[in-house]
């Protein structure tokens, strides 16, 4: 017959195993179509890499998220599956991750809804993407806008993820889900694990017109954006206008340089070189030279995964059974989550 101790040690041992949880990475993108170079670089890259360094992945497209700014319904439809088809080309092996459409999991909405109850509203005002995002809404900015962070809370810790790997521009978001996973905790008892960051090693991608801000999608510039999915010429024309400076030699020095600095920066990042290996195989050449350097190993990288594009694009049945089987794998796991956090809450 157990004694009391024991039946206290077993216990114990119980709430351990229960609080032990293995490494998990989630990660997610918006469907703004297929991806620029910033994007490829910044993220899927990164992507490709954590799904062989990891047992459980979890990558979604994050249609919910895309709704803060407005989109024909058609046309977000279409970006789903371009981008869906963008990173599957790109590397992105469903045999090693779920990846997965976020409407497709209904869990993730219901989950913000409560955590949004426990989260301060003048910590969201203070958030510079609210402040930048608000600007080119002419109605000051919509719920969805201002609240969405606490929906990326939700995204990460309805499967009780461990890692999760940003850019520099989404730290204070990823702190923000830090801060409500410790608030839930202390106000429910232990349950969440409080996600770690995993910071790109890759520079930040900038705009070819304007060196001094990051590469985007939004771009009123057409120049000012590589997307993977550019033809040689249209990568050649890009790189030739790309904004550098009057002096001839290829440094790095992003303070005083920018332009030059971010074309090493692509450089080394696509090519898998160093920054300094990237000068001293450059050195001699002037800049305007070596705009067509680095045009041709962009070029060279994105050649195969343009066309695995192309290919993946004409089957939209493959990219939506993708991503349904990916939902089922992601709610299979959400599930019992969700469950406890519902009984914990007092909805059960």
């Amino acid at each position: 017959m157990a004694t009391p101790g024991g039946l206290i040690r077993a216990a114990r041992r119980g709430t351990l195993a229960q609080n032990m949880v293995m490494d998990r990475i989630f990660s997610g993108i918006q469907p703004t179509g297929t991806p620029h170079l910033g994007n490829y670089l910044g993220a899927i890259q990164n992507w490709v890499n954590l799904q062989e360094e990891y047992s459980s992945v979890l990558y979604s497209i994050m249609d919910m998220h895309s709704l803060t700014m407005p989109k024909e319904p058609a046309v977000l439809r279409q970006n789903i599956l371009d981008t869906t088809a963008a990173v599957l080309a790109c590397g992105i092996d469903p045999k090693k991750c779920f990846l997965f459409r976020q409407s497709l999991v209904p869990e993730h909405a219901e989950l913000a809804w409560i955590l949004g109850c426990i989260t301060n509203v003048p910590r969201l005002l203070r958030l510079p993407q609210w402040k930048m995002k608000r600007a080119s809404q002419s109605n000051g900015g919509t719920v969805g806008l201002l609240t969405y962070p606490v929906l990326q809370a939700a995204d990460i810790l309805l499967y009780k993820s461990t890692h999760v790997p940003v850019g520099e521009d989404q730290v204070l978001h990823l702190e923000l889900a830090q801060d409500i996973a410790q608030h839930f905790n202390k106000k429910y008892g232990e349950f969440f694990p409080v996600p770690k960051a995993i910071l790109s090693t890759t520079k930040k991608i900038k705009s070819l017109r304007d060196p001094t801000v990051k590469m985007s999608k939004s771009d009123p510039q057409k120049l000012a954006t590589v997307n993977i999915v550019d033809s040689p010429d249209e990568i050649v024309l890009k790189f030739r206008k790309a904004v550098t400076d009057f002096t001839s030699e290829v440094t790095y020095d992003p303070a005083s340089r920018p332009g030059v600095s971010n074309l090493v920066s692509i450089h080394a990042a696509v090519s898998g070189l160093s920054t300094e290996e990237v000068l001293h195989q450059s050195a001699g050449l002037d800049t305007a030279h070596y705009k067509m350097v680095v045009a041709e190993a962009v070029i060279q990288k994105f050649a195969p995964i343009r066309n695995e594009i192309k290919k993946l694009q004409e089957d939209k049945s493959h990219l939506i059974k993708v991503l349904e089987a990916g939902a089922e794998k992601a709610k299979e796991l959400a599930t019992p989550i969700y469950q406890e956090i519902r009984r914990l809450v007092g909805f059960q």
